[in-house]
């Protein structure tokens, strides 16, 4: 019983939070709100500027291979373990994977920054 009286208490005032932040802003519209505010200067130009897809692709790029590091740090826990031909297999392979799709994203030019 006390267990769902804490619950309970816990999601009414999660509930109550949620919408006062939901409802609290919308009560003062004004257009300054929604301009971008660049360190108290007027913005001269739009905030929603493009950026290079060579960019994007290498940012991507960076990111699957910082998965990589993290699935790969119990590595050396995993092999104390009873099945170590099963995790070095599994090693092997998201290796292998991720190995041929840098590969294959060198070989698209997709990591040059010039043409």
């Amino acid at each position: 019983m006390n267990l769902f009286v804490i619950v309970l208490i816990n999601s009414l005032l999660s509930l109550t939070l949620v919408s006062i932040a939901f409802w609290l802003p919308q009560m003062n519209l004004y257009t300054e709100k929604a301009n971008p505010y660049e360190c108290g200067f007027d913005p001269t130009s739009s905030a929603r500027l493009p950026f290079s897809m060579k960019f994007f692709l290498v940012a991507i790029t960076f990111l699957l291979f910082d998965l990589e590091i993290a699935l790969l740090l119990p590595l050396p826990w995993a092999i104390q373990s009873t099945s170590t031909t099963t995790t070095t297999i599994t090693a092997f392979i998201l290796i292998s994977i991720l190995s041929l799709g840098l590969c294959y994203e060198w070989m698209q030019k997709g990591l040059e920054w010039t043409e």
